[in-house]
């Protein structure tokens, strides 16, 4: 059986972080997406098989799936972020086993690292999703505790049983828990469709569509319009891409607890 040679790491003053975080930041993947490969044994550490709640740092030899990584520490510059809006019937993944299409055809390539998609939108769901280079920010703007607010246009089909609305806002049981609306505002409409704007602080599997489902409607289509402080807008067309404006990188930055080079913001939790 042939040994995998272990060569020791380069002495460094740098303090050792969690590897997942390490990862990240590095831009390979998002926290969880790093802590999934842990699980799953594809990660080294010195040729030892990393597991969760390990520490290390840039001057330790990392492997994932046999390959050397580079961890080159992005934190100096600012990240790329970018505004995508996904048509119907594309998929939020890298590799489809069927075949079908997938969001990161049509992206740009990075000038470093790769796209970290900030959380998913389902194949019927179209709108606005945001990618970037930098797996600590695209973590933090997915995680609950960071409540970056993301808007819908919902368009349900035929007439809203009584006290929908207020169901809707005040809090409907799903498999997975108590669910609700921050806010639900009638954007009108004709014939048997009605449009309907709803917020909300969370990224459950399909919460928007599953909570109209939860109140007896039907969800003809479903439209992400803006997600924390990027809006949609009418200039980005359906399959195309835009770099975020300055401002907007910097507000964007601002709600997920970091400054532009990346620096956590006291009293960021």
């Amino acid at each position: 059986m042939k040994h995998e040679r272990r060569s020791p790491p380069l002495r460094t003053t740098e303090e050792a972080v969690r590897l997942q975080k390490l990862l990240a930041e590095a831009g390979l993947g998002s926290r969880r997406e790093v802590e999934r490969w842990i699980i799953e044994g594809r990660v080294r550490v010195n040729g030892n098989l990393a597991k969760l709640g390990d520490r290390a740092t840039s001057a330790d030899r990392i492997r994932i799936d046999s390959r050397d990584v580079k961890l080159k520490r992005q934190r100096d510059t600012p990240p790329q972020i970018i505004a995508y809006h996904k048509p119907e019937g594309e998929l939020v993944t890298r590799r489809d086993p069927e075949e079908r299409a997938t969001v990161f055809r049509r992206l740009p390539r990075p000038k470093d690292g790769r796209w970290i998609a900030v959380g998913r939108l389902d194949i019927n769901t179209s709108g606005i999703i945001l990618f970037t280079t930098d797996g600590e920010l695209a973590n933090r703007l997915m995680h609950p505790s960071g409540e970056i607010e993301r808007e819908y246009a919902v368009r349900i089909l035929g007439e809203l049983p009584p006290n929908t609305l207020e169901r809707l806002t005040t809090g409907i049981e799903l498999e997975d828990g108590l669910a609700k609306f921050d806010r639900v505002s009638d954007q009108g409409g004709t014939g048997a469709n009605h449009w309907f704007h709803v917020t909300l602080r969370e990224g459950r599997n399909r919460e928007v569509r599953r909570l109209w489902e939860a109140a007896g409607c039907t969800v003809s289509r479903l439209i992400r319009i803006r997600y924390g402080n990027i809006e949609l807008g009418r200039r980005l067309f359906t399959g195309n891409w835009r770099p975020l404006t300055d401002d907007e990188q910097a507000t964007l930055m601002g709600l997920a607890g970091l400054t532009v080079l990346g620096v956590r913001k006291p009293g960021f939790k």
